[in-house]
């Protein structure tokens, strides 16, 4: 039985795609079975694992629509070592044509159930809003990742992101918990990220990864070549990163038990407060 994870997070440019290559990349060197699910139309972790979103037969547009099954449709990253189902243009339609239909949140899972015995984790890449293509990424998984930025919007974003858990959670999904917070693109000289990266300790404890992934040149160059970075450059600090968060995550999911609800965001720093750090 796979674990089926979604990397969301409702604010735009955090990392999302980055964190779903570069993870699915690590966790096949350690011998995971891996399926990558696009469900943003940009198609970023399609091309991003080698595969040419405008050369595709079938992408996840068809799953949705039941027109094809996920076997029909998943593609090999070759230098990746895991499978995709990739994304393309096409899926911006499906929003509206997914409206009137039956099941619609629900046709992602039900797709999954029928290659669940192929893969040890399933990661479905999220478009940067609450859709009905990020709503079947919720409701099809067993578990959140949250990549994110130690910046101070970012903090308001998440409060956002964890209410969206909740409602899921508490009307269509009780599997659905957050597994756990990456810190991503952190730079330790900026002192607005030490101190938003140890409010996210002070409240959020251990659902916190501890791995953290530095900002680095040749995650950002990586996806130009098709490749995630971990396999792009293993040798740099970006890479050696999501190896041992690959390796924390599987540490985690194998002995963490189901826990209900998401936890409470912290409210992002009043500029009082912020005055007073000063």
């Amino acid at each position: 039985m796979y674990k089926a994870f979604c990397i969301a997070n409702q604010k735009g440019g955090v990392g999302k795609t980055t964190t779903t290559v570069n993870l699915a990349a690590g966790l096949a060197q350690l011998k995971q079975r891996v399926l990558v699910v696009d469900l943003d139309p940009q198609g970023n972790a399609t091309m991003g694992s080698g595969v040419d979103k405008r050369a595709m037969p079938l992408s996840v547009y068809d799953v949705l629509l039941e027109t094809a099954s996920i076997a029909e449709t998943r593609q090999r990253s070759a230098l990746g070592g895991y499978d995709v189902v990739g994304a393309n243009r096409e899926l911006a339609g499906a929003e509206i044509e997914l409206v009137g239909l039956p099941r619609r949140h629900e046709r992602l899972r039900d797709a999954m159930l029928a290659v669940q015995a192929d893969y040890d984790v399933v990661l479905i890449d999220c478009p940067p809003s609450l859709s009905l293509l990020t709503l079947n990424g919720l409701c099809s998984a067993h578990g959140v990742l949250v990549p994110m930025q130690c910046e101070y919007f970012a903090l308001e974003g998440l409060s956002d992101l964890v209410n969206t858990i909740k409602q899921v959670h508490a009307n269509l999904n009780r599997d659905l918990q957050v597994i756990g917070l990456l810190r991503v693109m952190f730079d330790p000289r900026i002192t607005l990220q030490q101190q938003v990266s140890e409010q996210l300790k002070a409240h959020f404890g251990d659902k916190l990864f501890n791995s953290v992934i530095p900002r680095n040149v040749r995650l950002a160059e990586a996806p130009s070549y098709g490749q995630a970075g971990v396999v792009f450059d293993p040798s740099s600090k970006g890479a050696l990163a999501y190896v041992e968060f690959a390796h924390e995550l599987l540490a985690r999911i194998t002995l963490t038990p189901a826990a209900p609800a998401a936890p409470t965001a912290p409210t992002a720093p009043t500029a009082q407060a912020r005055a007073r750090k000063k």
